[in-house]
C-alpha cells in the first residue's frame, strides 16, 4: 500500500514537472474540471492605497472548492516585467458546464 502511495505521488510530481518545464497549464493539458452551476457575482472589494508606485491591483475571484465557490481576495502585486498587463481569471461556459480560466500576465 505504501509503495502504491509513493508511486502515485511520484507520478503526480512527474506530470507537474513536465507541465512546468513545457510551460503548459493543467487546463491546456486537457484536464478541465467542469462545474454545473456558475459562480456568484463578484464581491465588491475595498482597495486600500497601493503599497508603492510599481504595484498593480489584481482583483479577487471565485474559485471552486469541494462543492461550493470560495472568494479569493484581490491583492496589490508587482508585475513580473515592465509594461506587463494582468488578464483577469474568468469562468467560461460550454455545453458541459463552467470551467475556470486562470488569470495571467500578458
Amino acid at each position: 500500500m505504501r509503495v502504491a502511495k509513493v508511486l502515485g505521488h511520484a507520478a503526480r510530481a512527474a506530470v507537474v514537472a513536465v507541465l512546468l518545464v513545457t510551460g503548459t497549464s493543467l487546463a491546456e493539458a486537457g484536464t478541465r474540471v467542469y462545474v454545473r452551476v456558475g459562480p456568484p457575482a463578484a464581491v465588491v472589494e475595498v482597495r486600500r492605497a497601493a503599497p508603492g508606485p510599481r504595484y498593480v491591483w489584481v482583483p479577487g475571484y471565485h474559485r471552486h472548492y469541494r462543492n461550493s465557490y470560495v472568494w479569493t481576495p484581490g491583492a496589490w502585486v508587482i508585475p513580473p516585467r515592465r509594461h506587463a498587463r494582468w488578464v483577469e481569471p474568468r469562468w467560461a461556459h460550454t455545453h458541459r458546464g463552467y470551467y475556470f480560466v486562470a488569470g495571467h500576465w500578458r
